[in-house]
């Protein structure tokens, strides 16, 4: 097991250990019991009609030559890649997605993997939009704490982060030149010649993958699907709210949605265990939940939402004639590809 899988196991269980320190697990179970089954169920099926609206906006995205890839096999590697996040360690599932696309459909590795970077930058600039709107209307000051944070900091460290970043993915695809003669430069610096073409190689499938950066339209596009995305995922926490009669405002699970977006971005145990129930109780406690009824909703949300992406991921990896165990050890076939 590999370091970063290790400090997921021990992040996870800490945060794990520090939702469950104070409740009565007979009380989460009483509530799980308690839950409103059709709200529920909305919310079951809400969460997961997302991944077929991901799949739609990866095609503007992922395009060849302004050619839209088919849906199918995007959306085999989309619920591929989610599957395999819930299943294996060290958020396998990207790389387990973009290896997918690229025996599903061909595409080149390294060009892939930047559509999905494009698409992280995408969903983070989205997620800081809604956070800070949701905070407004909640009424929440900057200053107010969420465990070790307040929401000034999260969202100017995001806003921050993901600005930039867009900024140089924006800068390298338009003026590609520099961006390149900077990279071959770098290459020499550290690697053997023999290696060098191949890194610009792998370079210039980056900027193919950024290609959507380059058309307003496009980029339009997929903005106006990201805000589709997230708001769906948005109400799939809301009717969770309702199953579970949570008196607070909607916005609520606006906030929550975005702080469990940037929160699992820490290492952690396959399926998010741990960070996705303790970020869901502190937010909730700065609305008065008590941690009982908290962690009762997190658990119900987090278990009922995992499920029908894992099966569809497993019936797609079927589908795709591949193996859980390809897709922990997918970089000697990435590499014969780029060759």
């Amino acid at each position: 097991m590999g370091r970063a899988a290790v400090a997921g196991l021990l992040i996870s269980g800490l945060l794990l250990w520090w939702a469950l320190h104070d409740v009565h697990l007979a009380e989460v179970a009483g509530h799980l019991r308690a839950a409103r089954f059709f709200p529920l169920l909305g919310c079951v099926v809400t969460a997961t009609l997302v991944f077929p609206l991901r799949t739609i906006r990866w095609q503007y995205i992922l395009q060849l030559d302004g050619v839209k890839l088919p849906f199918v096999p995007l959306w085999h590697a989309t619920a591929i890649g989610f599957m395999a996040n819930n299943l294996l360690p060290a958020r396998a599932g990207e790389v387990a997605r973009v290896y997918a696309a690229t025996r599903l459909t061909a595409v080149p590795f390294m060009t892939v993997a930047a559509t999905l970077v494009v698409e992280r930058m995408m969903d983070g600039l989205t997620l800081v939009t809604i956070l800070a709107l949701a905070v407004f209307l909640t009424g929440f000051e900057m200053t107010t704490t969420v465990g070790p944070f307040t929401f000034g900091q999260i969202l100017g460290g995001a806003a921050l982060l993901f600005v930039v970043s867009l900024g140089v993915a924006v800068w390298a695809v338009h003026w590609p030149d520099p961006a390149l003669k900077i990279g071959r430069k770098t290459l020499n610096t550290f690697l053997p010649e023999r290696w060098v073409e191949k890194g610009i190689h792998a370079m210039e499938g980056v900027f193919d993958g950024f290609g959507v950066l380059r058309e307003w339209k496009r980029l339009g596009l997929v903005t106006a699907w990201s805000f589709v995305i997230w708001g769906a995922n948005g109400i799939s926490f809301l009717l969770c709210m309702v199953a579970f009669d949570l008196p607070v405002p909607w916005t609520a699970a606006f906030v929550i949605q975005s702080l469990i977006a940037f929160g699992i971005s820490v290492p952690s145990a396959p399926g998010f265990f741990g960070v996705f129930e303790a970020v869901t109780k502190a937010t909730l406690i700065l609305y008065g939940i008590a941690p009982d009824l908290a962690v009762s909703y997190a658990v119900g949300y987090h278990l009922f939402t995992f499920v029908p992406i894992t099966v569809l991921g497993l019936w797609s990896l079927s589908r795709a004639h591949l193996l859980l165990a390809d897709l922990r050890r997918p970089r000697s076939e990435q590499e014969s590809i780029e060759e």
